[in-house]
Protein backbone atom coordinates (compact mmCIF):
# COMPACT_ATOMS: atom_id res chain seq x y z
CA UNK A 1 0.00 0.00 0.00
CA UNK A 2 1.39 3.42 -0.99
CA UNK A 3 0.95 5.37 2.24
CA UNK A 4 1.91 8.70 0.63
CA UNK A 5 -0.48 8.58 -2.34
CA UNK A 6 -2.82 11.18 -0.81
CA UNK A 7 -0.29 13.53 0.75
CA UNK A 8 -1.39 17.08 -0.06
CA UNK A 9 -4.91 15.97 -1.07
CA UNK A 10 -6.69 15.56 2.26
CA UNK A 11 -8.55 18.89 2.24
CA UNK A 12 -9.84 18.38 -1.31
CA UNK A 13 -10.80 14.82 -0.37
CA UNK A 14 -12.84 16.07 2.59
CA UNK A 15 -14.69 18.67 0.54
CA UNK A 16 -15.26 16.96 -2.79
CA UNK A 17 -15.26 13.18 -2.44
CA UNK A 18 -18.75 11.67 -2.36
CA UNK A 19 -20.22 10.17 0.76
CA UNK A 20 -22.45 7.13 1.11
CA UNK A 21 -26.26 6.89 1.14
CA UNK A 22 -28.00 6.49 4.47
CA UNK A 23 -29.65 3.19 3.51
CA UNK A 24 -26.24 1.66 2.69
CA UNK A 25 -24.79 2.78 6.03
CA UNK A 26 -27.83 1.51 7.93
CA UNK A 27 -27.57 -1.82 6.11
CA UNK A 28 -23.93 -2.16 7.17
CA UNK A 29 -24.68 -1.27 10.77
CA UNK A 30 -27.49 -3.83 10.85
CA UNK A 31 -25.06 -6.56 9.76
CA UNK A 32 -23.15 -6.07 13.03
CA UNK A 33 -24.08 -7.62 16.36
CA UNK A 34 -25.35 -5.30 19.07
CA UNK A 35 -22.51 -3.37 20.67
CA UNK A 36 -20.08 -4.41 17.94
CA UNK A 37 -16.57 -2.97 17.86
CA UNK A 38 -15.63 -1.70 14.40
CA UNK A 39 -12.26 -1.17 12.72
CA UNK A 40 -12.35 1.04 9.62
CA UNK A 41 -9.19 0.31 7.64
CA UNK A 42 -7.81 3.02 5.37
CA UNK A 43 -10.18 5.48 7.02
CA UNK A 44 -8.87 8.47 5.08
CA UNK A 45 -10.56 11.68 6.21
CA UNK A 46 -13.43 9.77 7.81
CA UNK A 47 -16.07 9.97 5.07
CA UNK A 48 -17.42 6.56 6.05
CA UNK A 49 -16.02 6.29 9.58
CA UNK A 50 -18.09 9.23 10.77
CA UNK A 51 -21.33 7.69 9.51
CA UNK A 52 -20.82 4.52 11.55
CA UNK A 53 -19.49 6.45 14.55
CA UNK A 54 -22.84 8.23 14.80
CA UNK A 55 -24.42 4.96 15.96
CA UNK A 56 -22.23 5.08 19.07
CA UNK A 57 -20.20 1.92 18.47
CA UNK A 58 -16.62 1.75 19.63
CA UNK A 59 -14.52 2.25 16.53
CA UNK A 60 -10.87 2.18 15.49
CA UNK A 61 -10.03 4.38 12.49
CA UNK A 62 -6.81 3.05 10.95
CA UNK A 63 -5.05 5.42 8.53
CA UNK A 64 -1.36 5.49 7.51
CA UNK A 65 -1.15 8.94 5.88
CA UNK A 66 -0.39 11.88 8.19
CA UNK A 67 -2.27 14.47 6.10
CA UNK A 68 -5.35 12.29 6.01
CA UNK A 69 -5.14 11.58 9.75
CA UNK A 70 -5.08 15.32 10.44
CA UNK A 71 -8.39 15.74 8.61
CA UNK A 72 -9.65 12.52 10.19
CA UNK A 73 -9.06 13.96 13.65
CA UNK A 74 -11.23 16.96 12.76
CA UNK A 75 -14.00 14.75 11.36
CA UNK A 76 -14.05 12.46 14.38
CA UNK A 77 -13.58 15.13 17.07
CA UNK A 78 -17.29 14.97 18.09
CA UNK A 79 -17.10 11.19 18.60
CA UNK A 80 -15.37 10.03 21.81
CA UNK A 81 -16.25 6.45 20.82
CA UNK A 82 -13.57 6.55 18.10
CA UNK A 83 -9.81 6.10 18.25
CA UNK A 84 -7.47 7.07 15.41
CA UNK A 85 -4.66 4.59 14.76
CA UNK A 86 -1.52 5.11 12.68
CA UNK A 87 -1.38 1.82 10.82
CA UNK A 88 -1.81 0.15 7.45
CA UNK A 89 -4.23 -2.44 6.11
CA UNK A 90 -1.46 -4.98 6.23
CA UNK A 91 -0.25 -4.04 9.74
CA UNK A 92 -2.97 -2.20 11.68
CA UNK A 93 -1.14 -2.41 15.06
CA UNK A 94 -4.48 -3.37 16.65
CA UNK A 95 -4.58 -6.15 19.28
CA UNK A 96 -5.51 -9.69 18.32
CA UNK A 97 -9.22 -10.63 18.24
CA UNK A 98 -10.37 -7.14 19.21
CA UNK A 99 -13.07 -6.25 16.66
CA UNK A 100 -16.38 -7.64 15.42
CA UNK A 101 -16.58 -5.75 12.11
CA UNK A 102 -13.74 -4.79 9.75
CA UNK A 103 -14.68 -2.19 7.14
CA UNK A 104 -12.87 -0.58 4.26
CA UNK A 105 -14.39 2.26 2.25
CA UNK A 106 -13.07 3.25 -1.18
CA UNK A 107 -9.71 1.71 -0.26
CA UNK A 108 -9.55 -2.05 -0.90
CA UNK A 109 -7.96 -1.87 -4.34
CA UNK A 110 -4.89 -0.24 -2.78
CA UNK A 111 -4.30 -3.04 -0.25
CA UNK A 112 -2.06 -6.07 -0.49
CA UNK A 113 -5.02 -8.45 -0.37
CA UNK A 114 -3.22 -11.51 1.00
CA UNK A 115 -1.62 -9.51 3.82
CA UNK A 116 -4.88 -7.68 4.56
CA UNK A 117 -6.77 -10.98 4.76
CA UNK A 118 -4.21 -12.30 7.22
CA UNK A 119 -4.56 -9.12 9.29
CA UNK A 120 -8.36 -9.48 9.29
CA UNK A 121 -7.99 -12.99 10.68
CA UNK A 122 -5.62 -11.67 13.35
CA UNK A 123 -7.65 -8.69 14.60
CA UNK A 124 -11.15 -10.11 14.08
CA UNK A 125 -13.02 -12.00 16.75
CA UNK A 126 -14.31 -15.46 15.81
CA UNK A 127 -17.17 -14.98 13.35
CA UNK A 128 -16.27 -11.37 12.60
CA UNK A 129 -17.42 -9.81 9.35
CA UNK A 130 -15.39 -8.01 6.68
CA UNK A 131 -17.19 -5.31 4.70
CA UNK A 132 -16.08 -3.38 1.60
CA UNK A 133 -17.99 -0.29 0.47
CA UNK A 134 -17.19 1.82 -2.57
CA UNK A 135 -18.77 4.22 -5.03
CA UNK A 136 -18.55 3.53 -8.75
CA UNK A 137 -20.46 4.16 -11.94
CA UNK A 138 -20.49 5.92 -15.30
CA UNK A 139 -17.53 8.23 -15.87
CA UNK A 140 -16.83 11.09 -18.22
CA UNK A 141 -13.64 10.65 -20.22
CA UNK A 142 -10.79 12.94 -19.19
CA UNK A 143 -7.03 12.87 -19.53
CA UNK A 144 -6.76 11.13 -16.17
CA UNK A 145 -6.85 7.54 -17.38
CA UNK A 146 -6.41 5.98 -13.93
CA UNK A 147 -10.01 6.89 -13.11
CA UNK A 148 -11.18 4.45 -15.77
CA UNK A 149 -9.42 1.62 -13.92
CA UNK A 150 -11.44 1.96 -10.71
CA UNK A 151 -14.07 -0.65 -11.64
CA UNK A 152 -11.44 -3.14 -12.73
CA UNK A 153 -9.46 -2.48 -9.55
CA UNK A 154 -12.37 -3.27 -7.26
CA UNK A 155 -13.43 -6.27 -9.32
CA UNK A 156 -9.94 -7.71 -8.91
CA UNK A 157 -9.60 -6.81 -5.22
CA UNK A 158 -13.02 -8.08 -4.11
CA UNK A 159 -12.51 -11.22 -6.17
CA UNK A 160 -9.25 -11.88 -4.35
CA UNK A 161 -10.54 -11.14 -0.83
CA UNK A 162 -14.00 -12.69 -0.80
CA UNK A 163 -15.06 -16.27 -1.51
CA UNK A 164 -18.86 -16.02 -1.34
CA UNK A 165 -19.80 -12.42 -0.46
CA UNK A 166 -23.23 -10.92 -0.08
CA UNK A 167 -23.31 -8.02 -2.58
CA UNK A 168 -25.72 -5.10 -2.38
CA UNK A 169 -26.11 -2.03 -4.60
CA UNK A 170 -27.50 1.35 -3.52
CA UNK A 171 -28.29 4.32 -5.77
CA UNK A 172 -25.90 7.22 -5.16
CA UNK A 173 -25.81 9.84 -7.99
CA UNK A 174 -23.07 12.45 -7.67
CA UNK A 175 -23.64 16.17 -8.30
CA UNK A 176 -20.84 18.68 -8.88
CA UNK A 177 -20.53 22.43 -9.12
CA UNK A 178 -17.52 23.59 -11.15
CA UNK A 179 -15.42 24.20 -8.03
CA UNK A 180 -16.32 20.83 -6.54
CA UNK A 181 -15.59 19.11 -9.86
CA UNK A 182 -12.05 20.53 -9.88
CA UNK A 183 -11.53 19.60 -6.22
CA UNK A 184 -12.85 16.10 -6.89
CA UNK A 185 -9.99 15.48 -9.28
CA UNK A 186 -7.48 17.22 -7.00
CA UNK A 187 -8.31 14.60 -4.38
CA UNK A 188 -7.17 11.74 -6.65
CA UNK A 189 -3.75 10.16 -6.44
CA UNK A 190 -1.42 10.92 -9.33
CA UNK A 191 -3.33 13.98 -10.58
CA UNK A 192 -1.16 17.13 -10.85
CA UNK A 193 -1.62 19.63 -8.04
CA UNK A 194 -1.19 23.39 -8.28
CA UNK A 195 2.45 24.11 -9.04
CA UNK A 196 3.03 20.72 -10.68
CA UNK A 197 3.96 20.33 -14.33
CA UNK A 198 0.84 19.92 -16.43
CA UNK A 199 -1.50 21.40 -13.83
CA UNK A 200 -2.82 24.28 -15.97
CA UNK A 201 -3.52 22.01 -18.96
CA UNK A 202 -5.24 19.52 -16.65
CA UNK A 203 -7.54 22.19 -15.19
CA UNK A 204 -8.32 23.54 -18.66
CA UNK A 205 -9.40 20.08 -19.77
CA UNK A 206 -11.56 19.55 -16.68
CA UNK A 207 -13.27 22.90 -17.29
CA UNK A 208 -13.99 21.89 -20.89
CA UNK A 209 -15.44 18.58 -19.70
CA UNK A 210 -17.61 20.41 -17.17
CA UNK A 211 -18.87 22.86 -19.79
CA UNK A 212 -19.81 20.04 -22.20
CA UNK A 213 -21.63 17.90 -19.67
CA UNK A 214 -23.15 20.21 -17.05
CA UNK A 215 -26.71 21.48 -17.03
CA UNK A 216 -27.47 24.81 -15.36
CA UNK A 217 -24.07 24.74 -13.64
CA UNK A 218 -24.39 21.19 -12.29
CA UNK A 219 -22.66 18.06 -13.56
CA UNK A 220 -24.17 14.69 -12.60
CA UNK A 221 -22.50 11.27 -12.62
CA UNK A 222 -24.70 8.18 -12.46
CA UNK A 223 -23.00 6.38 -9.56
CA UNK A 224 -24.02 3.69 -7.12
CA UNK A 225 -22.65 2.44 -3.81
CA UNK A 226 -21.62 -1.22 -3.64
CA UNK A 227 -21.35 -3.20 -0.39
CA UNK A 228 -19.57 -6.57 -0.16
CA UNK A 229 -19.72 -8.51 3.10
CA UNK A 230 -18.63 -11.91 4.34
CA UNK A 231 -17.88 -13.55 7.67
CA UNK A 232 -14.37 -14.88 8.26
Amino acid sequence: MNTEAFTGRAEAYTIARPGYPANAVEYIHNLAPQGAVFADIGAGTGKFTELIARFGNEMFAVEPNADMREQLSITLAPFPNTKIVDGTAEATTLPMNCVDVITNAQALRRFDIDMFHAECLRIGKPGSIVITIFNDGDRISTGYKAVDKVSAGYEKATGALYRNPDIRKFVNPLYFSRDKWLLYYSSMEGVPLKGDAGYEAHVEELNEVFDRNSVDGVLCLDFATYVYSERI
